[in-house]
């Protein structure tokens, strides 16, 4: 029972507190939002992913159920959109979703350039920038650290031009990080995206203090693990505790642990789903767990 929330079953055995009341006070208070260090705005804590749920090609009636969506995300507060040609026909479907879309002023576009020839670089950012319909990129990564040697020089110039605002590096799945630190230390980045979650917390020993050292603003990939921790924890109760941070679903709770930790700009999660949607951009609102609580969020999942 993936992304189930049991807030109706645990409400009656007063498990917690009733969740519309929960979610109400939390609503009213501001959208969470973190600085950038590079350019000093900020963005909302809750970004969207777009790897496999955007994916859905030329079929109508999926590029319009992905539309709402997105639609869905920025009504509540959305900014970061991070993409990939990698992405297989994602692109094409948030460029769809944008030129249908009435309001998108919060739009921080995130997308990465993906090819082994530093000579092609250039022309599938182009063609990136085409699909999403945009002027210029906010944020331009080097996805998965492919060739970035060369990407990087590439990068610059476009970003000494005023071609793209940001620039960053990529790795997931906890992988590369030896590489990425090295990488974050000696180059001039702005952004740098990785993995980070309740059960993967390797960043937390080097990737993310030298970030904050750095001042590079982290994007927080694989927050649900690729749908795996509602696998694992969503046939449990939601600790009671948790509306000490105005949490009330098992979303919620994933989030808020990812963007509570200093040095994390966004999390990224991806769905194809409204309601799913509406789930994750509650963390957007309320109160985040200090270092106590989050501690206690490790011992109750690594218990259950």
């Amino acid at each position: 029972m993936a992304r189930r929330d049991f807030l109706g079953s645990m409400a009656a055995l007063a498990l917690v507190p009733a969740p519309g009341a929960v979610f109400a006070a939390a609503a009213r208070s501001p959208v969470l939002k973190k600085v950038i260090p590079a350019t000093s705005e900020q963005v909302p804590v809750i970004g969207m992913g777009s790897w496999i749920t955007f994916d859905v090609g030329k079929n109508g009636q999926l590029r319009n159920q992905r539309l709402e969506v997105l639609r869905t995300f920025f009504e509540m507060g959305g900014g970061i959109v991070d993409s990939s040609p990698m992405y297989g026909s994602s692109q094409e479907v948030i460029g769809y979703c944008l030129a249908r879309i009435a309001d998108t002023r919060s739009l921080f576009s995130a997308t990465k350039v993906w090819t082994w020839l530093q000579s092609r670089g250039a022309g599938q950012m182009e063609e990136s920038k085409r699909l999403w319909g945009v002027e210029r990129f906010d944020l331009m990564q080097i996805h998965n650290l492919l060739s970035w040697q060369g990407h990087l020089e590439t990068l610059l110039a476009h970003k000494a031009a005023g071609r793209i605002r940001t620039i960053g590096v990529t790795t997931s799945h906890g992988r590369r990080h030896e590489a990425t630190e090295k990488i974050m230390a000696e180059q001039p980045l702005d952004f740098v995206q990785f993995t980070y979650n309740i059960l993967d917390r390797r960043a937390e020993r080097r990737l993310l203090p030298l970030a904050a050292e750095r001042g590079l603003a982290v994007i927080a990939n694989r927050p649900f693990r690729g749908g795996d921790l509602f696998g694992y924890f969503a046939r449990h109760p939601l600790p009671r505790w948790a509306s000490e941070f105005d949490c009330v679903n098992w979303a919620q709770f994933f989030l808020k642990f990812i963007v509570s930790h200093p040095a994390v700009t966004c999390a990224i999660p991806a769905t194809s789903r409204v309601d799913h949607m509406q789930e994750n951009m509650g963390a957007l609102h309320g109160r985040l767990p200090n270092q106590k609580m989050r501690e206690r969020m490790i011992r109750y999942v690594e218990a259950l």
